[in-house]
């Protein structure tokens, strides 16, 4: 009995689409069709593409450029993660490998130059137990750390740092 209603379903289906898919008589031909490219305007609205049209592809902007080495950038926030003062390119940070932990690390830190991770990623969130390494939700910095790029803002920007951070 069920084999039978789904054979019925898929031949109505069937003939459904076909029925849908034929194009009536009275439909103009392509050629005349009238394309309006944007009905109504955008309503003020401009894009952060500038004024690139979405059928278009303009070409992509340049690479930012990382300044290869600077030092500590101060944060604007309270809890912001401190921004990465070096280039990252060709770091490799995946399940088995995380070359800022080369640097970072507890262990490797002084001996480097580098500044220690916080104690903060070896407390797993969700359980507040302390771990003897990495917490596997902190393991992979770019999540959260960011390289500063040379880039200039997309938009006006008046934020104004936290006080206490001045």
């Amino acid at each position: 009995m069920k084999r039978i209603l789904l054979a019925l379903l898929a031949v109505s289906a069937l003939i459904a689409g076909t029925v849908h898919s034929e194009e009536p008589a009275n439909v103009a031909p392509a050629a005349t069709k009238i394309e309006i490219s944007n009905p109504g305007g955008i309503g003020g609205l401009e894009s952060l593409r500038g004024l690139a049209e979405l059928e278009t592809t303009r070409p992509a902007d340049p690479m930012k450029r990382y300044p290869r080495d600077q030092g500590v950038i101060d944060s604007d926030y309270v809890y912001q993660p401190p921004l990465i003062p070096h280039t990252i390119r060709n770091y490799e940070v995946s399940l088995n490998a995380n070359k800022c932990l080369a640097c970072h690390s507890w262990k490797n830190a002084k001996e480097m130059g580098a500044t220690k991770i916080s104690v903060t990623h070896y407390i797993a969130p969700q359980e507040g137990q302390v771990l003897s390494d990495v917490s596997p939700s902190r393991y992979f910095c770019q999540q959260c750390h960011v390289p500063q790029a040379d880039a200039k803002p997309l938009v006006e920007n008046d934020f104004k740092r936290v006080n206490a951070l001045r």
